[in-house]
Formats: C-alpha cells, sequence, structure tokens
C-alpha cells in the first residue's frame, strides 16, 4: 500500500501520466462525502461560493477560450446557467478569455446576488486599473466583482510592479466595489510572494497530481498554499485537469484535490453541460473512493 509520502517521492520523480501508475486511493480518501454544491466561505472576507466553480478558460488568450470558440455567447451563457441550476453559484471568468459579455449574458436569467462572480486583471498602474474596473463592470453587467485577481504573476517581486493597480483594487473593496482581491500564480516565486503579501487575501493556484501546467512539483506547492492557510487566505485551485489534459484521469485529479485540506475550492472549465454534470457527480464519488 502506497502513502501520501510515499506517492509524493514518486510523483516527484515521475511526473505525469505516470504519476497515476497504481495510484493510491486509500491514502487520499475522504471520511465524508464532499459536493460540487458544498458551500465555502472562502478567505478572510467569507465570499460564499460554491466547491466547484464553473470555469470560462481552459486555455484562454487574446480574449477568447476553448469555451468561448467552441460555444459562443449563448451556449456558454447557457452552461453558467446550467451550472446555477445544479447548485455551481461561482463563476470564474477573465478578461483574457473575453468571458464577461457570456456571463452578462447568463445574468439576464440569474439573480445577480445568488452567484460569485470571479474575474482577473492585466493592470499594472493606477490609470489601468480604474478603466479596468469601470469597463469590467460595464461588460459583466454588474455594480459590484466579488473576487477580482491579478491575472498570471511570474515575478517574485510582482507587488512592486503591480502596486498602482493594488492601490485602486484596495480602494474598491472599502467602497464595496470588489469584495475580496488577490492573485492568479504561475510561478513558484509569484506563488511565495502571494503567500507572504498581506495585500493577498484570496490565490488561484495550480495543482493536480500529475505536475502538469504546475509551478513546480505537488509537494512542494501544497506547503506553500498550506503557508497561505495558516494566514488565513482563501485558496482557489486550478489546473485540476492540467487544462484539459488529464480529462481521463478525471476521478484520481478530483480525489488529489478533494484531499487537500489548503484548498478552499476549484475551477474547471467544462465545456459542455455534460461534462458540467459529470464532474459534479464525480465529486462526492472521489471524496471517499478508497
Amino acid at each position: 500500500m502506497i502513502n501520501r509520502r510515499d506517492f509524493f517521492l514518486r510523483t516527484a520523480a515521475t511526473a505525469g501520466a505516470a504519476a497515476f501508475a497504481n495510484f493510491p486511493y486509500e491514502a487520499f480518501a475522504g471520511t465524508s462525502r464532499k459536493y460540487a454544491t458544498d458551500r465555502i466561505q472562502l478567505g478572510p472576507m467569507k465570499v460564499d461560493v460554491s466547491r466547484l466553480a464553473q470555469g470560462s478558460g481552459t486555455n484562454g488568450v487574446g480574449g477568447s477560450s476553448n469555451q468561448t470558440r467552441k460555444l459562443g455567447l449563448k451556449g456558454l451563457a447557457d452552461l453558467f446557467d446550467a451550472a446555477y441550476d445544479n447548485g455551481v453559484t461561482f463563476w470564474d471568468c477573465a478578461d483574457q478569455y473575453g468571458t464577461h459579455p457570456h456571463v452578462k449574458e447568463a445574468l439576464k436569467r440569474v439573480p445577480r446576488e445568488k452567484v460569485a462572480i470571479l474575474t482577473k486583471t492585466h493592470a499594472s498602474t493606477e490609470k489601468e486599473m480604474k478603466a479596468d474596473l469601470d469597463r469590467f463592470r460595464r461588460e459583466l453587467g454588474t455594480d459590484y466583482i466579488d473576487i477580482l485577481l491579478l491575472h498570471c504573476m511570474l515575478e517574485g517581486d510582482w507587488p512592486e510592479r503591480k502596486k498602482g493597480a493594488m492601490a485602486v483594487i484596495s480602494e474598491a473593496r472599502e467602497k464595496g466595489i470588489v469584495r475580496t482581491h488577490g492573485t492568479s500564480c504561475h510561478t513558484l516565486e509569484a506563488l511565495k510572494t502571494a503567500a507572504a503579501h498581506p495585500w493577498v487575501q484570496v490565490d488561484l493556484a495550480r495543482i493536480n497530481p500529475a505536475q502538469v501546467a504546475m509551478d513546480a512539483e505537488p509537494q512542494t506547492v501544497l506547503g506553500v498554499l498550506r503557508q497561505m492557510k495558516a494566514a488565513s487566505k482563501g485558496v482557489i485551485g486550478m489546473k485540476i485537469l492540467g487544462a484539459g489534459r488529464l480529462r481521463n484521469k478525471a476521478d484520481e485529479c478530483l480525489q488529489f484535490a478533494l484531499a487537500q485540506d489548503c484548498v478552499d475550492c476549484f475551477t474547471i472549465g467544462a465545456e459542455s453541460r455534460a461534462e458540467m454534470l459529470d464532474l459534479t457527480r464525480k465529486i462526492p464519488a472521489a471524496s471517499v473512493r478508497a
């Protein structure tokens, strides 16, 4: 029988598909079921979210994503609405994905206060961030943003590079325009800075058992995420299925994510209603599988 420590040692040496050889389900089995619809009070501001977020940028760049290209405006809006109908009340979008209009379309049927909307900005200066706040809210069709993240932090000194944008976001939180704020990180250095910096209330972190599209091997990343939780920050997992490359190992990836007490919730970019519903069915089974 393989325990967690042995599993991490093996995956560090054989990252990728080999990590799933003889996956130790028993090492990650919980004692009570978890559900996609579980209510999570995220971070110090206690923003209410569902455990699963409907993502919209499996691969998102240049104002489009897998979801926007495949589904179009109405199709992705319908997917957000279907997620809501099935208790997934956390919607993840970004300027980089071009998915704000799709959220706005979905909000024509869903009451705004019933969902938590996360979006992300590349702004660095005060001027850029003020413009983004106005544009984002107009594009989303909402007066406020639940979770606003600095998108794709790469350098360890990102607080110096982004201090203008951070000041504007902090002021927006004080005014109720933003409910909570933080970062999405794409390097270990940036992640470590986010763990230590008091401005970060919520972080979006890449985590899966096979080190696919991640900042470092899983045990190292989890060590940083535990530091975040010790500092009372909220942690949202992303790349749970390795940007879609681990879809054929969804059960293992879900069980791995659900077993981590330093991951509050996670976003997965389902690309169809069927895939979204399949995830909601798989999560409770994966949480206790032994």
